[in-house]
């Protein structure tokens, strides 16, 4: 039985963004050093251009997915733009044992569930500068149908009024400013680093 008031939960760390904010190249940059892993979620969605199965997400079909469900092996899960996405506790576990910090690069339903279960993590969140450069960088990247960038730019919008419940804020302006300020912030396990500085910046921009 998973113990969620113990303190090795001090090194799990959620990460979480609207799509196209930049986030997942983040992680994958400071995720290189520093005894930094990412636990691998699973997902019901299919892999994108370029995507690995066991790297970048576990691909299952619905049907599996329903049977970890009924099985209770998430320790979140949540449905986000149409497809199902789920922690494995023991995935994360386990990496946890290795004194590793670990990263969960989920959504904010995910991320206030962890919260409430391990109030000893601590999670980020990451703002793109304004939902003006989210469209064009949703864009540029050239993955996803118009449908599917409109979906993503209103549920930005949801997302994005959810930052100020997250314990750091970042804005991903400049990358290496950005990358900095996510290392500082992932390495901060006891949460000293004042609160004004964690949450600086104030959601100013045209959101």
């Amino acid at each position: 039985m998973m113990n969620f008031n113990d303190e090795i939960f001090k090194n799990l760390c959620v990460v979480s963004a609207p799509s196209g904010a930049g986030k997942t190249s983040l992680i994958k940059k400071i995720s290189k050093k520093n005894n930094i892993i990412v636990s691998i979620s699973q997902t019901t969605r299919k892999p994108r251009v370029g995507e690995k199965d066991g790297e970048d997400y576990f691909f299952v079909d619905n049907e599996v997915f329903q049977e970890n469900i009924k099985k209770e092996a998430y320790l979140e899960y949540a449905f986000v733009h149409e497809n199902y996405y789920g922690t494995l506790i023991d995935s994360v576990v386990n990496l946890i044992e290795k004194n590793l910090l670990v990263i969960l690069e989920i959504d904010f339903q995910g991320a206030e569930i962890i919260k409430q279960k391990l109030p000893s993590s601590r999670n980020i969140f990451i703002l793109p500068p304004s939902l003006s450069e989210l469209e064009k960088r949703l864009r540029d990247r050239g993955t996803d149908e118009e449908d599917v960038i409109l979906r993503r730019l209103e549920n930005a919008k949801l997302e994005i009024s959810m930052a100020k419940n997250y314990d750091y804020i970042i804005v991903n302006d400049d990358f290496s400013r950005a990358e900095e300020k996510l290392l500082k912030f992932i390495s901060d396990k006891d949460m000293v680093i004042q609160e004004e500085i964690r949450k600086e910046p104030l959601i100013d921009n045209d959101f």
